[in-house]
């Protein structure tokens, strides 16, 4: 028999139709929704799909589905319809019973193991330059989805690919050779991260200049930057690096060691880790074995300038480099090697890459490859592709005049907290260790709320002000709800062991709020799913807003003693999802605020 509201319904709405219109109807053609706010009920059978077996209106059919449903769901007290929508009312006792006997659990949302492995790759950054408002993005992202799978029942290893190889790695290492006479993080002050960065743009700046110079003795733009001298001094570095040379390996290695020094500050920071590190140093080797795989089963052709390439025009794509002519890897040369390996290592059924919408491109020809390969794990690669962020602007000056650098906006996001919270006066009794905790957490939370509220693949516009709004859809109105709630169990003197009397009669906002956090597996599932953290994102604000309704509509306090404890269980259970749904998108819920 069915063991849900919805599958009892539709059960009986099957028999309905059975019945009164002597028709089979397929479970299939039955929809069943949550009820628009403006309407009165709880759940919504769309009418519609019934009608060719009625042969009469929506509206009557809906007056006799629903009295049948009336008659034979003791759940149901009452139902009204509305065009083609049966809006169904569940009885005050099947909303206390469902807290008492879900909501009210402890492991309530916990999801047993399904036996699946999977891997979440995010983050990869390049070892030249500092992470940047992009990145914050990426590492949200690929943070939160492998925490909500995790959740799911998934065994999930969170990896890192460093981009730590490469022509952009040569040119701050060059750039630091001619320009930087032996400076240090340590002797500079600066993360090493930054100071690699600072060389990066050093080398840029002098290759346009030597592009210009060029370009002025009659040299077009393209050959111009072919021909400048310190790109191919460059080229020749990072050709002694895939060699060998012990002076350029020695100088790699100082360097990166900087960068990951650096790239572990932020880290900590944004509060992400990572259970595997890959290098493509360690890995790009291993993909120019798979090239020659690839040439010995046909997969591949060399041209005669002894380059290697796949033809994927019949696929509706072009032909695609994967090896360069003097025997140097480009992108997707290491991207198969590493693919490879992590196979190799954890055998996943699945791998999910979360890199920006800029790569989708790539990703279509990489999986492609991979499945002409006959590798038969390519089946299970995602790209989880995600939109740039923008920043209105002026609102944030960039380190390098074109991005925005993860710790000065992590730095912007604390102040604005600070500012915002002390305006406030939210800061009472707090030690000045407990304040820098709160505005940390508070400023974070913003941040996070607002890149992960939007779905991946839309480009978004950050407003550093306005996702630190205490009142609107944002982290920080979650996280005063949570504190709000804490407030009220602390001077309530709730503790597990208060009594549990069920109402006879729920007030409205009581029964909105029971049927919304009892969606919470629903909706991990959902965001698991479809590997989008702003669903639950979504979810938490609207637990919290339907809280704040119940608090300003009901007594608590001041309640008659069962209906206080009630309340006070029910605030507990809401404060209990709320920072379960929060933790699963990275983001920390205070105590007191």
């Amino acid at each position: 028999m069915a063991n849900t509201i919805q599958q009892q319904l539709i059960y009986h709405t099957q028999q309905a139709v059975k019945a009164l219109y002597q028709s089979d109807i397929p479970e299939n053609q039955l929809t069943i929704q949550e009820t628009r706010k403006e309407f009165e009920g709880q759940l919504t059978i769309v009418v519609f799909p019934i009608t060719r077996f009625s042969k009469k209106s929506p509206e009557a059919t809906g007056a006799e589905i629903g009295a049948y449903l009336k008659e034979h769901v003791p759940e149901l007290a009452a139902f009204n319809t509305i065009k083609g929508f049966l809006n169904l009312s569940l009885s005050d006792v099947y909303w206390t019973d469902l807290f008492k006997t879900h909501v009210i659990q402890e492991s309530f949302g916990r999801f047993p193991s399904n036996g699946k492995k999977l891997m979440v790759e995010y983050s990869s950054p390049n070892t030249n330059k500092p992470l940047h408002l992009g990145h914050i993005r990426n590492n949200l992202l690929g943070y939160s989805v492998a925490e909500i799978l995790k959740a799911y029942g998934y065994e999930v290893i969170k990896t890192n690919l460093v981009n730590d190889r490469g022509i952009h790695i040569c040119k701050s290492m060059l750039a630091w050779q001619r320009w930087g006479n032996g400076e240090t993080p340590e002797s500079s002050g600066l993360k090493g991260d930054h100071l690699v960065g600072n060389y990066y743009v050093r080398f840029d700046k002098a290759y346009k200049q030597e592009i210009d110079m060029l370009k002025a003795q009659g040299l077009s733009e393209e050959e111009a930057k072919k021909q400048a001298p310190i790109i191919r001094e460059a080229q020749a570095m990072l050709q002694r690096w895939e060699a060998g040379d012990e002076a350029v390996i020695a100088l790699w290695k100082m360097m990166n060691g900087w960068v990951y020094a650096g790239f572990e500050q932020t880290y900590g920071r944004l509060g992400v880790d990572f259970d595997k590190y890959y290098y493509e140093s360690d890995t790009y080797l291993l993909g120019k074995d798979i090239i020659q795989e690839g040439l010995d089963k046909g997969v591949f052709f060399r041209k005669v300038d002894n380059s290697v390439w796949i033809d994927l025009t019949a696929d509706g794509l072009d032909e695609k480099l994967v090896l360069r002519g003097d025997g140097t890897s480009v992108y997707i040369t290491q991207d198969l090697g590493t693919a490879q390996l992590k196979y190799d290592d954890f055998h996943m059924s699945e791998s999910i890459y979360v890199v920006g919408n800029e790569q989708d491109y790539h990703f279509k020809v990489l999986f492609l490859i991979l499945e002409k390969l006959g590798k038969p794990w390519a089946t299970g690669l995602f790209h989880l592709s995600y939109g740039m962020v923008d920043l209105p602007s002026g609102k944030m000056k960039s380190r390098e005049g074109t991005v925005v650098d993860a710790d000065d906006l992590m730095d912007e996001m604390t102040e604005t907290a600070k500012k915002r919270t002390e305006e406030l006066g939210k800061t009472e009794g707090l030690s000045d260790t407990g304040k820098a905790h709160l505005y940390h957490i508070i400023g974070m939370g913003a941040l996070k709320y607002f890149l992960l509220k939007v779905e991946p693949r839309k480009r978004l516009l950050f407003d550093p002000n306005e996702s630190i709004d205490f009142q609107g859809h944002t982290g920080p109105f979650i996280q005063y709800t949570h504190a709000r709630i804490k407030s009220v169990l602390a001077k309530g003197g709730y503790s597990q062991a208060t009594p549990l009397a069920v109402p006879s009669v729920l007030a409205s906002s009581e029964r909105d709020l029971i049927q919304l956090l009892h969606n919470y597996p629903a909706v991990i599932e959902a965001s698991a799913k479809e590997f989008s953290p702003a669903q639950l994102a979504n979810y938490c604000y609207e637990v919290a807003k339907q809280y704040n309704k119940f608090y300003h509509e009901e007594s608590i306090l001041k309640a008659e003693e069962e209906a206080r404890d009630f309340r006070l269980h029910l605030s507990s259970a809401t404060a209990r999802i709320i920072a379960s749904g929060m933790r699963l998108v990275g983001i920390e819920v205070p105590e007191r605020m």
